[in-house]
């Protein structure tokens, strides 16, 4: 063979295959050196496709979330009512309702109040102000507003209102109506059907209590009793 087929052979080699590393001098020569950076090409191919191989039989990375979810607030367990210190200017008999400890506290005087868990309203359903007990009623009748029942329509069915007394009626056995110098606020506190909804932010804004408490707390309270949502 002469020299051009031998320059010929060699460069069809280097095309079958693409990863040699050759330059046309070394090819040309015919040289050993050629034939070890062919072997060592190879190689390194071979080197690649396997790496490449282990990679895409890995198991895909889960991401953890960059935002960490807000924690729920643990329900407190409750024992029931209980006398507690309590400072306040305020004169004996008030109702202070401290939303963010779903607790209602009636002053009793010398230092002291009874304090009782609730539940409040929830977000976007909450309030703070000062009213008066205009209206007090047993076995409560119970009328959903009217952004209530779009809210949930199946309480369309009490448009006209729903019978005190029954165990479905959400006001429970008593019910202390909150009045301003405006008139009927809208807000009660009331006993519930849900006792498990006690100590938590679950109501439309009024103040629920078990029903046992919200009875004593009617029978202790007169009509014009100063109330405070704070």
């Amino acid at each position: 063979m002469n020299r051009r087929g031998l320059i010929a052979g060699l460069f069809a080699l280097a095309v079958a295959a693409p990863a040699a590393l050759v330059d046309e001098t070394a090819a040309a020569t015919g040289s050993f050196d050629f034939l070890r950076l062919r072997r060592k090409a190879r190689v390194q191919q071979a080197l690649r496709q396997q790496a490449t191989s282990r990679i895409s039989r890995r198991k895909p990375v889960k991401r953890l979330a960059s935002a960490k979810k807000p924690k729920r607030r643990s329900r407190v367990a409750y024992a029931g009512r209980r006398l507690v210190d309590f400072s306040s200017g305020e004169k004996r008999g008030t109702i202070i309702i401290r939303t963010s400890e779903r607790a209602l506290y009636q002053i009793l005087g010398g230092g002291k109040a009874m304090r009782y868990l609730v539940a409040v309203g929830k977000e976007g359903f909450s309030w703070t102000g000062v009213a008066r007990i205009g209206r007090k009623a047993v076995d409560p009748s119970w009328t959903p507003p009217a952004e209530m029942i779009e809210r949930t329509p199946k309480y369309a069915r009490w448009a006209d209102g729903m019978p005190g007394g029954i165990p479905e009626n959400p006001l429970g056995k008593r019910a202390l109506y909150l009045f301003t110098g405006k008139g009927d606020t809208g807000f009660r506190i009331h006993g519930t059907n849900s006792p498990g909804s006690i100590g938590t932010a679950a109501s439309s804004g009024c103040i629920r209590m078990l029903n046992h408490e919200v009875i004593e707390l009617y029978n202790s309270t007169p009509r014009g009793t100063k109330v405070i949502v704070i």
